[in-house]
């Protein structure tokens, strides 16, 4: 099935569609996280009441710390992105002539010649902002980001994160029989993680069916990573709290 044009481009246009890749991954990213330590703490039987420490604890510092590496990683790119416009901006200042012979190389690889690349390379050189862009695209290879604000994005990342991070600790928090917490904290686990994974098609465009599962697929495998190993730490070094 093929995607609507038309509801990708509302998307595109929307503040909204610059913070789905930020809701989604920190969202994923909370869900398999919590749930692996869960998953190694039941591994090695631990008691519900250290699953919720651990748990809570992981949320707080891994939803920080990937929010502040979401804000520094942007920031980092928008500052490069900057520093490098102003750079082609003193060239074109200082060293036009090279600047127009650099564009008119780019306008000959696009297949244009003759009076059509002479009134074109006119009319970019006659607006530097424009002159700029075109530089930045086609010679630096950067495409500049349209973000408004890095601490935003962190933000909507750390918050991404801990919401549904928090969803496989429910049965724990709210006092779920002993029994049954790890099975409710599994499945609760399991449809945030196709849900969210499905998500992922408004970023990635793919199938909603193959993406949600195929998250399913990775947070499946790293809890069952995690509660091997939990299982191992007992069973090697004798862990009982």
């Amino acid at each position: 099935m093929q995607d609507n044009p038309i509801h990708s481009e509302k998307v595109h246009q929307t503040e909204r569609g610059l913070y789905i890749s930020d809701i989604v991954y920190g969202a994923n990213d909370g869900v398999i996280t919590t749930f692996a330590i869960i998953s190694g703490a039941a591994g090695a039987t631990l008691t519900p009441e250290t699953i919720i420490i651990l748990g809570l604890a992981s949320l707080v510092a891994d939803g920080i710390s990937m929010g502040m590496s979401n804000y520094l990683a942007i920031s980092s790119r928008l500052a490069y992105q900057k520093q490098e416009r102003a750079r082609e901006y003193f060239e074109i200042e200082n060293f036009p002539e090279q600047e127009k012979k650099e564009v008119r190389d780019i306008l000959t690889n696009w297949g244009l010649d003759g009076e059509e690349l002479e009134t074109t390379l006119g009319a970019l050189t006659r607006d530097k902002d424009r002159w700029v862009d075109i530089m930045m695209r086609e010679e630096l290879g950067i495409f500049e980001d349209r973000v408004d604000s890095p601490l935003k994005h962190g933000a909507i990342t750390t918050t991404a994160f801990i919401l549904a991070g928090a969803l496989p600790l429910v049965p724990y928090l709210f006092g779920v029989n002993s029994e049954s917490q790890f099975t409710v904290s599994l499945t609760a686990t399991a449809i945030s993680l196709f849900v969210v994974g499905a998500a992922r098609t408004f970023v990635t465009g793919a199938s909603l069916f193959r993406s949600g599962f195929q998250m399913l697929l990775v947070g499946g495998f790293a809890a069952f990573a995690a509660f091997l190993v939990g299982a191992i730490v007992k069973s090697v070094f004798g862990v009982y709290i």
